[in-house]
């Protein structure tokens, strides 16, 4: 019996996708629930799964195409995967198809046998995580993000262009590419953007998580990072400046009684920002966890279009990347967002003496059309003096 495939309801938000790639070609056998296919909406990518077991028969929908939803991509087949070829015929093995490789023995999906191959992994290298030690999409992505990827073989590498030799390549953007650049330059276009600079002395937050490291990761199975300190801190700043926790709506200004706080995470598609959901009633290691899970998936393109939405103030951390100063760029139709930036021991001079003291640059972004220097520059102090006395993120003073 033929079954259709179609493409699953999108979200109200989003109105089409784009065709990424088929990981199926027609006479292929697929399992059930297996990958067939990638789309990519404008924040993230979704996977269409075989609806039964069977056999690929026809393909509807060409990579880079443009579909809706409910549009047919294509037509299955169902039934049992085709019996296994006779050996020296020439032609792939049932077990092939189900995507073992010959050379290692290790039995890989199609999809994870891609990343294998993109990246040039060994699988014995990679722990399986699976029924039977089987290798996951998951597995390979973290052993990618551990930064333990195999050395490439010099004869895989590309040749050099001759000395001299000027090249020039041209690639349309993606779908998520093309919407940061739309909200950037309407951020640009709408908001009368300023920045304020402050800096921190990070040297009581550091101690404190010095202290408290083992026994927080051996209670709550995570490590206290200093984000949780800056959503804390930030919450405490947003409640005594609303408007900075606030949005234009018109000739209306927007109050948020609520705190949803985005966190920006950088994937090898784009930025994306995960919203926290009432942070303010979340414990630091509650927010710690939603962090880690959200980027983890985030660039595993698994996160939902509804966990990008909204957000009323946004965090993002240049310093993981080095970055000692910026101004970041406000994330409509929010009016303000923190930079921070690297943590750099530099000397400075307390209670009459200079010392060495861990010190961050951090930026306020707002829009002043709702947002007066004052409030800004008292948003960066209130932030300072909680993280430089972090007693103050418990009292609430």
């Amino acid at each position: 019996m033929s079954i259709e495939v179609k493409v699953p309801q999108l979200p109200e938000s989003v109105t089409d996708a784009t065709l990424l790639s088929w990981h199926k070609k027609p006479g292929d056998a697929v399992a059930r629930d297996e990958n067939l296919v990638d789309l990519e909406t404008d924040k993230v990518v979704l996977e269409v799964p075989a609806p039964s077991n069977g056999v690929l028969k026809e393909i509807h929908q060409q990579d880079g195409a443009t579909v809706t939803s409910g549009e047919l991509l294509a037509t299955l087949e169902e039934g049992a995967a085709p019996a296994a070829k006779e050996a020296g015929s020439g032609q792939g093995s049932a077990a092939d198809e189900a995507g073992e490789s010959a050379a290692d023995g290790h039995k890989l999906s199609p999809s994870v046998r891609r990343l294998v191959e993109e990246h040039n992994l060994d699988p014995a290298a990679i722990s399986g995580s699976g029924r039977d030690g089987r290798i996951t999409k998951s597995d390979v992505l973290s052993f990618i993000e551990g930064g333990t990827k195999a050395p490439q073989p010099a004869a895989a590498k590309p040749p050099a262009p001759p000395a001299g030799e000027r090249t020039e390549r041209r690639v349309p953007m993606t779908r998520l590419r093309a919407k940061i650049a739309e909200r950037l330059v309407e951020a640009q276009q709408t908001a009368a953007m300023l920045t304020s600079f402050n800096e921190v002395d990070l040297g009581a937050v550091k101690e404190l998580r010095k202290k408290y490291r083992d026994s927080f990761q051996e209670k709550h199975g995570v490590k206290l990072g200093f984000m949780s300190f800056f959503v804390k801190a930030s919450i405490e700043a947003l409640r005594k400046f609303p408007a900075v926790n606030a949005s234009v709506d018109g000739n209306e200004i927007l109050y948020h009684d609520y705190f949803d706080v985005g966190i920006a995470v950088s994937t090898e598609r784009g930025l994306v920002v995960p919203v926290l959901r009432d942070a303010d009633q979340m414990s630091f290691a509650e927010i710690e966890m939603a962090i880690n899970d959200y980027a983890s998936r985030a660039r595993k393109g698994s996160i939902s279009l509804e966990e990008l939405t909204g957000g009323t103030f946004t965090v993002t951390n240049g310093g993981v990347f080095g970055s000692l100063m910026s101004t970041p760029i406000i994330n409509p139709p929010q009016s303000a967002i923190l930079g921070m930036h690297k943590i750099q021991d530099r000397p400075m001079v307390v209670n009459g003496e200079v010392q060495v003291r861990p010190m961050m640059y951090i930026a306020l972004t707002y829009d002043h059309r709702i947002i007066d220097g004052r409030e800004a520059v008292l948003t960066l102090v209130t932030i300072k003096e909680a993280l430089e006395d972090p007693a103050r993120l418990l009292l609430q003073v």
